[in-house]
């Protein structure tokens, strides 16, 4: 079918799955198209994401209405199996002390940037770090860390394959913004994004950690549960900006993650862009966003409040350019490690 040409894999060189020989057959009964795709008998860390991208691709094309299924068999192997990556253990998890959540109730109040620069700054103070960024949808980190053109290797350890994560700053990185096209857009469903996100985390060899961050979307979706299900997280901690529509969304983030069902302990709280400070006038502060609110929110829910981030120029030109700030020993890098020292003691 045409419309599987518009299905690369990004890690063999662009190629589609139909030049690849990965489609097996198409049919169409009705109003639902099937599609299966084969795999070798060695996972192919990018499954979820190539059988979302089959999916999507009939989608656009076919009539409105229509049902489409994609299933998998394994080539080398009579018997059809199960999605490639479902049945992940968390052997890989062995040698991580801690496993924390960055997490926020809602977009746009810097979640990336405050777990990029909480890794370096924990790298920076001697412990071994690693960072898997969680945002499937729109994955941030290879940008912010400068390592937009690396790709993870890969290796079979017997009947499994293992992810070996880009290692720069002192930290241990794995998004799937590396197997993706900067420009490239995600059109997952729920499911689909939950299972590449677990092989994100659970095929990749992060060796022995003190911490792994894991930086996660914003909201209180699916993405959230199957994390907090599947994956041993001791806890989290909450990122807000100071004004009034941001901190109510933190309430549902705190909710969620005191909740019955998820029950996590949150570590405390992050107020990011706190003031602005400008660079001339590194004595200033004005709160263009208020002042206090993460203060209260902290105090309403009886959780610390671990920092406070300002706004400084620097800071964009470093998630910009790749060089976190906390690499550097200016006020805003400084901020950075006092938060760094004041998790660990949260942790304790």
């Amino acid at each position: 079918m045409k419309w599987l040409f518009e299905v690369q894999h990004p890690a063999k060189g662009d190629r589609n799955v139909v030049e690849l020989g990965m489609v097996e057959k198409v049919e169409s009964e009705g109003n639902k198209v099937t599609v299966t795709l084969g795999f070798s008998k060695h996972r192919d860390p990018l499954a979820e994401y190539l059988i979302g991208s089959a999916k999507a691709a009939v989608i656009r094309n076919a009539p409105e209405g229509t049902e489409v299924e994609v299933k998998t068999i394994i080539k080398d192997e009579a018997a059809p199996k199960k999605k490639p990556g479902l049945d992940l253990g968390l052997e890989e998890l062995s040698g991580v002390r801690h496993i924390i959540g960055i997490a926020s109730g809602k977009g746009g109040v810097g979640k990336s940037t405050v777990a990029v620069n909480l890794a370096v700054a924990l790298a920076r103070q001697g412990y071994k770090v690693g960072l898997a960024d969680a945002d499937v949808y729109g994955p941030s980190v290879p940008k912010m860390t400068g390592t937009e053109e690396l790709m993870p290797d890969a290796f079979q350890e017997g009947d499994k394959e293992v992810i070996m994560p880009i290692e720069k700053y002192g930290v241990k990185w794995m998004s799937i913004g590396y197997f993706a096209k900067p420009e490239q857009a995600l059109i997952w469903r729920g499911p689909m994004a939950c299972n590449a996100l677990k092989q994100m985390i659970l095929q990749v060899r992060w060796g022995e950690l003190d911490f792994l961050l894991i930086d996660m979307p914003p909201g209180t979706g699916d993405i959230h549960i199957s994390l907090v299900h599947d994956i041993p997280m001791e806890g989290a901690l909450i990122v807000s900006t100071p004004q009034a529509v941001a901190l109510a969304d933190v309430e549902k983030g705190v909710n969620m993650f005191r909740n019955e069902s998820v029950n996590k302990p949150i570590f405390g709280l992050v107020e990011n862009m706190a003031w602005f400070t400008p660079e001339e006038l590194p004595d200033n502060r004005y709160y263009i966003f208020g002042q206090g609110g993460g203060l209260k929110m902290a105090e309403k829910y009886g959780m610390p409040l671990l920092g406070q981030i300002p706004i400084v120029q620097s800071i964009r030109e470093g998630g910009d350019s790749g060089e976190p700030a906390a690499l550097t020993g200016r006020p805003d890098g400084q901020a950075f490690l006092q938060l760094a020292e004041m998790l660990v003691s949260a942790i304790g």
